[in-house]
């Protein structure tokens, strides 16, 4: 299976975000990833239902959405019916994962599990085969542009064995810092998708760059 690639839409141009939605549409990306911040669980504000409605209603892309709020399971329902493809919960924002991952899954969405950089891949040995996909940030969430955490690819490693041991059959995804540098390393280490903010639209040849990540 090639790479995954789901550009970050937080490093899109918002004054121009049509034209960025038709880009992602015409390139090789196969999802689009859409942050979600609360100020209460990431010290920002990102997007709103009103602006993720107009992008659900653009992409030909499936949405992956990256839930960093509280209380995440209030809104279950409203993403299932935008027709999100996968709902991304934060590990630590949630006391009771197992009943929030199926509510995900009743809805008809796929279901993923974010860790922080500092949450050991342990956690998971108990809820790893029950997730669609496990999200690892390589930096700390909350804003893009961020330098990548070196441990994390000795953690993607970690993941990998987890995943092979429990027979999970869970993809993992990395966001934050992934570059042209940093994303062979990742795959290598056993990462399945790259999230990708700045470098695909810092990039003068944002659809290259895309389809450079799907290559490795």
């Amino acid at each position: 299976m090639s790479t995954i690639v789901s550009p970050s839409l937080l490093s899109a141009d918002f004054g121009n975000l049509d034209r960025d939605i038709e880009m992602l549409n015409s390139s090789k990306a196969d999802w689009i990833h859409l942050d979600v911040m609360d100020g209460v669980f990431v010290p920002n504000i990102s997007l709103g239902f009103p602006v993720m409605q107009a992008v659900a209603a653009k992409s030909v892309k499936p949405l992956d959405v990256h839930l960093m709020i509280v209380n995440p399971e209030k809104f279950i329902d409203r993403f299932a019916k935008m027709g999100v493809y996968m709902l991304n919960v934060h590990y630590e924002a949630c006391t009771h994962l197992h009943k929030v991952i199926h509510e995900i899954k009743e809805k008809g969405m796929k279901a993923a599990v974010t860790l922080n950089p500092s949450t050991p891949v342990c956690v998971l040995e108990d809820i790893v085969n029950d997730v669609d996909m496990v999200l690892l940030m390589t930096v700390n969430p909350g804003f893009g542009g961020q330098k990548f955490i070196e441990h994390s690819i000795e953690k993607v490693a970690r993941l990998r064995r987890l995943i092979q041991e429990t027979g999970s059959e869970a993809l993992i995804e990395v966001d934050g810092g992934v570059n042209q540098e940093t994303a062979p390393r990742l795959v290598s280490a056993g990462a399945n998708v790259l999230v990708a903010g700045n470098s695909v639209f810092n990039s003068p040849d944002p659809k290259s760059i895309i389809e450079r990540f799907k290559q490795l």
